[in-house]
């Protein structure tokens, strides 16, 4: 298990599994994976490092575009079939390195489209991003958004969205091969003694060091800042004055940043999961911790209601407890899974169990792989894990976990400097939940060893002078708990706070009339919904 603040949408994280695909991963969460989260600053621009303001905000751009900038922003796209039927895709050039544009290293970003089908007044774009980091934006548009959005949404909106820098078609993050990354995912991750801790330790160095080996040039440039400026290049090449916008999980970091550097261009953004930018990598890894707990509890209420209830029944301690129990157990023999070179352990099972309690239209499936496994059948909850870690049939892994870690790493400072720093915050990571604590807080570890220094640091977003920008904060969110919209509502200067009551990672077209109506109306006509509305 790795699943430190893999933030991205509930369709993401369990699609592959057959589950809803909904809009909303890391995700994975957005659970977490090979990595962990946002909360950056910036990287280096064409004048060098973004600046900051005030409390460690980030200053904006200047409005004018750079006169190195020029020639990227009046570039033509050329579009063409792709995909499924009615999407067009193309590729934009971008600087490699902003702080050095116009030294022949550039790179291709991959985007995709879908026209606006009409009737009705055509908006322009709308781009979408799914989260991660490392969610791909593209395959996000084609199996979900540019056909689940609603109907008046995609009638009026070109449907647009691009793999960031490092993700999927965009010079990809490279790390481990397919055999390599197996057995990453296997290695214990709460260890019991010094070899275990040894072994996990050197996981780690093998995964950044293969990053390294494959991935050097693009690694110091995938930071969300970076991708925040490509962004911007692509709403001037698609002809938009200002960014009309839905980022979910992650993508609302991406969102906060672009409308940090950009406050003046933004137009009708929407901020589903929201994270909070202020806290350290270390805070945010606890936070999450406690949001996976939350949403666990809510699912040990429902599954001890029902007939077919793996964990028995009584009160969510006693359903936590009978977890830990089963992960005991096969952290201490692992039980089949149908692949004999991956037997269910208990870093697999985690992994599982976290990747279904991204959306509660997962919780029958959970029941039904808890209970096989427990009678020594694990495909079920090894199939959840490879869903969560984009794994094939044929073991072979998108490069979601490695371009998670590579932004993530480079986005902040690492939250633990090595195992010493992971024993002194164990106590508060358990107490944030008793079941997923120390595995959590042992994937925090990742960064440790990253062979890029990080270039972004927490800060609070701001934003000032931007229009109205809608933030949307679910109460029962695993993966980006609700105090991070609360939190980043407040730190924008025009933030608008908009709840749903409710379990699962974010909420916009995951069922909530209240909650599609209040965002469908805001990009439609760009009424805000009033500040605390509550769904």
């Amino acid at each position: 298990m790795d699943t430190s603040r893999l933030l991205r949408t509930t369709g993401t994280v369990i699609a592959a599994a057959g589950l809803l695909l909904s809009g909303c991963t890391s995700g994975s969460s957005a659970p977490s994976a090979a990595a962990s989260s946002p909360g950056s600053a910036a990287p280096t621009g064409p004048s060098g490092p973004a600046a900051r303001t005030g409390a460690g905000a980030l200053a904006p751009e200047p409005t004018a575009i750079a006169a190195a900038l020029a020639p990227y922003y009046a570039q033509k796209l050329k579009w063409r079939d792709c995909g499924a039927p009615g999407f067009q895709c193309s590729t934009m050039k971008a600087p490699l390195d902003y702080a050095h544009v116009g030294n022949g290293q550039d790179i291709e970003i991959a985007v995709s489209r879908k026209v606006a089908t009409g009737p009705g007044k055509r908006l322009g774009s709308l781009l979408v991003n799914p989260g991660g980091p490392g969610g791909s934006g593209i395959g996000y548009l084609q199996a979900y958004a540019g056909i689940g959005y609603p109907a008046p949404v995609r009638a009026q909106y070109d449907m647009v969205s691009f793999d960031p820098r490092g993700v999927a078609r965009s010079a990809p993050v490279g790390c481990l091969t397919g055999p390599r990354m197996d057995a990453f995912t296997q290695v214990d991750q709460t260890p019991d003694d010094a070899a275990e801790r040894a072994k996990l330790v050197a996981a780690f160095k093998e995964f950044a060091a293969g990053c390294a080996k494959e991935s050097s040039r693009i690694l110091p440039h995938v930071s969300t800042v970076e991708a925040a400026r490509d962004m911007d290049m692509l709403r001037a090449v698609l002809g938009d004055p200002k960014l009309n916008y839905v980022g979910a999980s992650y993508g609302t970091f991406l969102g906060s940043t672009y409308a940090d550097l950009f406050p003046s261009r933004v137009g009708r953004l929407v901020l589903d999961g929201a994270m909070d930018p202020s806290r350290p990598a270390l805070e945010l890894n606890r936070d999450q911790t406690e949001g996976f707990d939350t949403a666990f509890r809510s699912f040990a209420q429902d599954c001890a209601k029902q007939p077919d209830c793996p964990l028995g029944q009584g009160g969510p301690d006693a359903v936590a407890d009978r977890l830990k129990e089963f992960f005991r157990k096969v952290d201490a023999q692992p039980v089949a899974s149908g692949d004999p070179a991956r037997p269910l352990g208990e870093s697999l099972a985690t992994t599982g169990v976290i990747a279904a309690l991204y959306d509660q239209a997962a919780w029958p499936q959970l029941r039904e792989a808890l209970q096989a496994a427990m009678n020594g059948d694990g495909a079920g909850l090894l199939g959840l894990a490879d869903s969560y870690y984009e794994r094939d049939p044929k073991g072979t892994y998108a490069n979601l976990m490695y371009a998670n870690a590579a932004v993530n790493c480079l986005d902040q400072p690492a939250a633990f400097a090595g195992p010493e720093d992971v024993d002194r915050a164990l106590p508060s990571f358990e107490k944030a939940s008793p079941v997923f604590g120390a595995g959590l807080a042992w994937a925090s570890l990742n960064c440790a060893y990253w062979p890029v220094k990080a270039t972004g640091a927490a800060h609070r977003a701001e934003a000032k002078g931007a229009a109205p920008i809608v933030v949307v904060g679910t109460i029962r969110d695993p993966a980006t708990p609700y105090k991070w919209a609360q939190a980043l509502a407040t730190q924008l200067d025009s933030g608008v706070l908009l709840t749903y009551d409710g379990d699962g990672h974010t909420a916009y077209g995951r069922g909530s009339d209240c909650i599609d109506t209040a965002i469908n109306r805001y990009l439609l006509d760009g009424t805000p919904p009033r500040n605390g509305t509550k769904c």
